[in-house]
């Protein structure tokens, strides 16, 4: 393999990875960042040659990466993509924003906190996986804002929640970008990936872990520095059209990215990736926690991956995606709203996550499970 273009592939992947902790411009443009440098990776990687593999553009990436966030798969016979779930949800708070602010206090009122709690962090987790990990993190947001609970308590109700949607999310391919991305690279031979392959594959670890956060989440909220103030007005920001219209076509640019990062990194994949053990796999992935798991998911996951690299892979970019503020999409949205500063956030998120690891890790690789 030509050492030329696999030293450019090594430079645009540092490059993905470290320009959006570096620089806040980029972070705050992150689609189109990411949507260059496929362009870049696809082109360097044409220039490798790979016994029997096609590299580079194709009209078959093109079409790939066109079609995928908009048609990964059926449910109940209707073609669906993440991006008419973001479109639908989106329209459905714009149109129903009071109504949904009625319900929300009308529960905030009547259901006792701790229950409110496990309900919220186990709901949105399940919820997650159909209605898009961007949009259960607002409804997130709104139900947070409306509880009667001081800043610390609400900031660690918030990061389990966001480790509860994280996983959730990557049950099916509408969830969120990681789950997307791992299906489209899946879809072929051997593992002919379809819209429940991420549900068998991941579900025995995820829905435990989605409950397990869930009575973690009542803990926090009983804590001694848990007191319950007076009445909170709930508000819901109902935004524009034009905003869910943005938000969609920004999730469609950051997908098509990301699928052309995939394909790009593919001699890197199929040199490198695919010869790591998937114990070394589950923990080199803990980058997540600071870096895009949508990213590393497009860059590491393959058809050359046995199924249980594919799952240690997997499980250690969710668990350590929820760390930090950059690891994932509802922890950006959470904090931004909720003004949860990089410190509060892994004061919380870091032990949480490496404890969720370490029992995941003995689970997978000594139960066998």
């Amino acid at each position: 393999m030509e050492i030329l273009p696999i030293a450019g592939l090594v430079a645009i992947l540092a490059i993905v990875l470290a320009g959006p902790f570096l620089f806040r411009r980029i972070e705050q443009n992150l689609e189109a960042f990411l949507f260059a440098c496929g362009v870049a990776a696809l082109t360097i990687a044409g220039f490798a040659s790979i016994p029997g593999v096609t590299t580079g553009w194709s009209p078959g990436i093109v079409w790939e990466a066109l079609t995928t966030p908009v048609l990964i798969g059926r449910l109940f016979g209707i073609p669906v993509g993440i991006v008419q779930i973001v479109l639908a949800v989106g329209f459905l708070i714009y149109l129903g924003h009071r109504p949904l602010e009625m319900a929300i206090q009308r529960v905030v009122d009547t259901v006792p906190l701790g229950a409110l709690a496990f309900l919220l962090v186990v709901a949105l987790g399940l919820l997650s996986s159909i209605i898009s990990a961007i949009l259960a993190s607002i409804l997130l947001i709104e139900i947070l804002c409306a509880l009667p609970l001081p800043k610390e308590p609400k900031i660690r109700l918030a990061v389990v929640a966001c480790f509860a949607i994280g996983l959730g999310a990557a049950l099916t391919p509408l969830g969120e970008p990681l789950s997307t991305i791992a299906v489209s690279k899946l879809s072929g031979p051997p593992y002919n990936a379809g819209f429940d392959f991420l549900a068998r594959l991941l579900g025995i670890y995820i829905l435990p872990g989605i409950l397990a956060f869930g009575l973690l989440a009542v803990c926090l909220v009983r804590c001694p520095d848990t007191q319950e103030g007076g009445p909170v007005f709930c508000r819901v920001e109902r935004g524009t059209l034009g905003e869910v219209a943005i938000r969609a076509a920004r999730v469609y640019l950051f997908i098509m990215a990301l699928v052309f990062l995939g394909e790009g990194f593919k001699p890197l994949i199929l040199g490198f990736v695919a010869g790591i053990p998937a114990d070394g796999l589950f923990w080199v992935n803990m980058v997540s926690a600071v870096l895009d798991n949508a990213t590393l998911t497009a860059a590491e996951i393959g058809p050359f991956l046995s199924p249980l690299q594919i799952r240690a892979a997997l499980m250690g970019l969710l668990l350590s995606g929820g760390m930090l503020i950059p690891g994932n999409i509802p922890n950006i949205i959470a904090a931004g709203k909720l003004g949860i500063t990089s410190r509060e956030w892994g004061r919380v998120g870091v032990p949480i996550g490496l404890t969720a690891m370490a029992v995941s890790f003995v689970v997978i690789f000594f139960l066998g499970i």
